[in-house]
């Protein structure tokens, strides 16, 4: 029986997130466990975000000019899987600060084409962006869980074999996956140019980078403040397992929570449940209470990232959408992550976690209210959309 290209979409990107949660995730700990400090891990990470900053944008705009985003993803991704793999057998600052670099040409580029490719899948399929989604989600959340208790088990050491492993069948499972089609009309540089001088675009991608700056702190440093609070790696595993079975379930709901026309409200409820979040976390004081308010994460990031990738995708010029999508993620993780991964390592060292997730919350207020300001717009932003698509 013919297998569906959803179907295989749907598969590829269980592997492919599975893959992202052991970089993303356990990075950090691994890091600390080699006896780099939280000061150096931020500095490491807010490296390898500057990279991407400039990687991103260019594998998009590859991938646009030469109007394949399948080619692309196989050759960045087989060069992720054995960089990734050298990563988690390095011992030294060095070797690390090179690998991740490397990581952040490579790896990270793949994210924003991947999210492409769902996308324009899904809508030239017919079929709702988080039904597929979801399935990243579960396979990030399998992953959390088990490669917690792996670790716990076979030590760090086994984290390359892992990550080799994982990566191999998301590269079969994306030898099968179909391309998307190009645009009719060929990539021009005047309407990306008349795309980003836009005030809405400008004001659309400010609120993205203020929310994403706690985000990033987030997912960087919630391991270490697992520790402070009396933690360990096997619950870092499941603080993650319960972030992204959240994510799971909220990707499977979002084309019935965000609604066309509605996605920079959903923007900002977002950003203040963010607030909240991380203002919790603050005050909790327990390990298994940080782990509990994880279930945020559904409520937080996958309406905030759906609602601005919907809302991206109304106002880009067609031929543009791939770089759009990695202008999105390099914003999203790289420029926030220079931001989140450096302060949040310095914060962290000198006040400790309680304080760098107090500011983590008032950071988020500032984007809920820059949210709002971009809600009582709407009317303009979408005119100004639909000229650019007519463009």
């Amino acid at each position: 029986m013919t297998v569906s290209i959803i179907t295989r979409l749907k598969g590829f990107n269980f592997f492919y997130f599975a893959l992202f949660a052991l970089f993303i995730s356990f990075l950090p700990t691994y890091s600390a466990q080699v006896g780099v400090s939280g000061t150096h891990i931020g500095l490491i990470l807010g490296l390898g975000s500057l990279i991407s900053i400039v990687a991103q944008p260019l594998w998009g705009m590859v991938s646009d000019k030469s109007r394949t985003i399948k080619k692309v993803l196989l050759l960045l991704l087989t060069a992720s899987i054995l960089v990734g793999t050298l990563l988690y057998q390095a011992n030294h600052v060095w070797s690390l600060v090179v690998l991740v670099a490397l990581m952040n040409v490579f790896y990270l580029p793949t994210d924003p084409l991947v999210e492409s490719l769902n996308f324009q899948t899904s809508q030239r399929e017919n079929v709702g962006y988080g039904s597929v989604r979801m399935f990243g989600a579960l396979g990030y959340a399998c992953v959390s869980l088990t490669a917690g208790y792996a670790l716990k088990l076979w030590s760090m050491d086994s984290l390359s074999w892992i990550f080799l492993g994982i990566g191999i069948a998301a590269l079969v499972l994306a030898l099968g996956l179909s391309d998307v089609k190009a645009s009719a009309s060929r990539a021009s540089f005047h309407h990306l140019r008349e795309f980003f001088s836009q005030s809405h675009t400008l004001a659309f991608f400010l609120v993205v980078l203020i929310v994403a700056i706690p985000h990033k702190m987030n997912d960087t440093f919630i391991g270490l403040y697992m520790e402070q609070l009396g933690g360990d790696v096997r619950l870092t595993g499941i603080s993650w397992f319960v972030m992204t079975i959240t994510e799971t379930v909220m990707f499977a709901l979002s084309a019935r929570i965000i609604k066309p026309g509605k996605e920079a409200l959903c923007m900002a409820v977002a950003a203040g449940l963010y607030a909240l979040r991380f203002l919790l976390s603050s005050m909790i004081g327990t390990p298994y209470g940080l782990v509990a308010l994880q279930v945020f994460q559904g409520f937080t990031f996958v309406i905030f990232y759906v609602g601005a990738l919907q809302y991206l995708y109304r106002i880009v010029p067609d031929q543009w959408k791939s770089t759009g999508q990695t202008v999105l993620t390099a914003i999203f993780f790289g420029v926030s992550g220079i931001v989140g991964s450096t302060l949040g390592g310095w914060l962290i060292d000198e006040y400790g976690g309680t304080f760098l997730y107090r500011g983590m919350a008032f950071i988020a207020l500032l984007g809920f209210l820059l949210g709002i300001y971009l809600v009582r717009k709407p009317d303009s932003l979408q005119q100004k959309g639909r000229w650019h698509k007519d463009g």
